[in-house]
């Protein structure tokens, strides 16, 4: 066995990193730091790793099953592991492992002795929790299987790995989620619930048989952080955070919240309950799916199968004395009739919607069959909103828009104005990508009754929204034009989440 001096090992290691960046994809990232080793080079079939405890037998058969080759340790100190690990994973900006499950069953008839698979999939979970990611990706392709994980809405790739365990990956996910492995060729769904670091992780779990394969996606829920938003803490700007309040303080009426998949609209129903949930109110809802439980809320669960749809729900939840009612979505004319109906009998209700923008909301109602007299007597007001990644605040650097750019297009620079934004620089903090989190943008319309008049009056979304926007609405362009002048968020991001909106 060969010891090596920390000077040389951190010579070696400069020099390989420097020459050749790919011996990382032999060992993912999470077993390095779980057992403090590195990978130095690779001749033939023998892989030679640095070590703190070169005697761990378990530790050199988890990276011989892991990688497919032969294990040759060296005995290092820890500090030196410690600063290999800084180096390639915190100071460069390339990305994990790729792990080589030589040894797994490639028929997916994996029990619980399979180690390796037990171990891979719990890592890809695990790992995925820490980066703060909202959703996994497990996509087989023709020649290997691709994870990539959301991170602040954008798809980033994390490891490829072999085509031949895909199988063996999706069966042991179906197991944890208590899903039929045997069924392969129509979509299932299910749950995992999941610890990291003390912290309870809820897994939505959902597959899709592909010409490649069953590709599976995790949608993450963070329950402990959920259940302590605030208002407060949505990204409201200093004007519509009232405006939003306002329409929260009313006795009845129906408030909802629009904008695409993945665009923080359960997020905001959820803070909203919090603010209301209070001991003298009887709050109920009915959601698909009960994405998290909140104490004092009396939770439904939308079950097609047995009969129990939204409009059953809801219809159901108006005899059950109801002071606050939130309705999960909106999907069809029945549960909008109900909702409208609900609005205009004495209960507040949240709800939300699919469309681009606040006035979308009425437009949608409308062509749902629901009466503008009605929509304009129930209505309070509609929030539209979207996710942008926040500018980290430790690298981020001001400059000029310049008139002939996209942003200076997009903000309507005139050639010779000097207006200064904020742009993504990169960093360690941010493992270089320059964002950190994301920060919601929203667009709040409160039914004034000078807006009242002309729904009923069929006037024009035109006409509806330049007489909003007198009345104090900020479009999503806007707020979120505000917010990157403050330095929270880039153009870049606004113009993506609403350049097709608004030009």
């Amino acid at each position: 066995m060969l010891t090596i001096t920390p000077r040389k090992l951190i010579g070696d290691l400069l020099v390989l990193t420097e020459i050749d960046q790919s011996l990382l994809r032999y060992i993912p990232e999470q077993l390095i730091r779980r057992h403090k080793v590195f990978p130095l080079q690779k001749k033939g079939n023998i892989l030679t790793v640095a070590m703190v405890e070169p005697a761990n037998v378990v530790a050199i058969d988890d990276l011989r099953l892991i990688s497919g080759l032969e294990i040759e340790p060296v005995a290092v100190e820890e500090r030196v592991i410690d600063l290999a690990i800084q180096q390639y994973f915190e100071e460069l900006s390339s990305g994990g492992g790729v792990s080589d499950l030589d040894t797994v069953k490639p028929d997916g008839d994996n029990s619980e002795d399979d180690a390796p698979v037990i171990r891979l999939v719990h890592q890809i979970f695990q790992r995925a929790v820490e980066q703060g990611a909202s959703d996994i990706h497990i996509e087989p392709q023709e020649t290997k299987v691709r994870v990539r994980y959301r991170i602040d809405g954008m798809l980033r790739w994390a490891m490829d790995l072999p085509r031949k365990i895909s199988p063996a990956i999706v069966s042991r996910i179906k197991i944890i989620a208590e899903l039929d492995i045997a069924e392969k060729r129509l979509p299932q769904d299910g749950r995992i619930q999941f610890k990291v670091n003390g912290r309870q992780i809820d897994i939505r779990i959902s597959t899709m048989p592909t010409v490649s394969g069953e590709k599976v996606v995790a949608r993450i829920l963070d329950t402990s952080r959920v259940k302590k938003y605030t208002i407060d803490q949505l990204g409201f700007s200093e004007r519509n955070l009232p405006r939003f309040k306002d329409c929260l303080r009313a006795a009845y009426g129906m408030l909802l919240i629009t904008g695409p998949t993945g665009s923080g609209k359960t997020t905001t129903l959820y803070a909203a309950l919090n603010e209301l949930n209070h001991e003298e109110r009887n709050i109920s809802t009915i959601e698909d799916p009960v994405e998290y439980r909140l104490e004092g809320v009396n939770q439904t669960q939308v079950n097609v199968k047995a009969g129990m749809t939204f409009a059953i729900g809801l219809r159901a939840l108006l005899r059950q004395d109801p002071d606050i009612i939130m309705v999960g979505e909106i999907r069809d004319k029945e549960t909008a009739e109900i909702a409208v109906k609900a609005g205009n009998t004495g209960h507040l209700v949240l709800s939300t919607l699919h469309t681009n923008d606040a006035l979308g909301a009425v437009d949608r109602l409308i062509h749902m069959g629901i009466e503008p007299f009605q929509v304009a007597s129930s209505l309070l007001g509609v929030v539209a909103q979207r996710l942008v990644r926040r500018l980290c605040p430790h690298c981020k650097e001001m400059y000029r828009i310049e008139s002939d750019t996209p942003e200076g297009i997009f903000t309507g620079v005139t050639p010779g104005q000097e207006i200064f934004s904020y742009r993504p620089r990169g960093c360690v903090k941010c493992n270089h990508i320059g964002y950190r989190g994301r920060i919601a943008i929203q667009e709040v319309l409160v039914v004034s009754g000078k807006i009242r008049s002309l729904l009923v009056e069929r006037t024009t979304a035109d006409e509806i929204k330049t007489i909003a926007m007198n009345e104090g609405m900020l479009t999503l362009k806007m707020d979120g034009l505000e917010k990157a002048q403050r330095g929270l968020t880039s153009i870049q991001e606004v113009m993506r989440v609403t350049y097709s909106d608004e030009n």
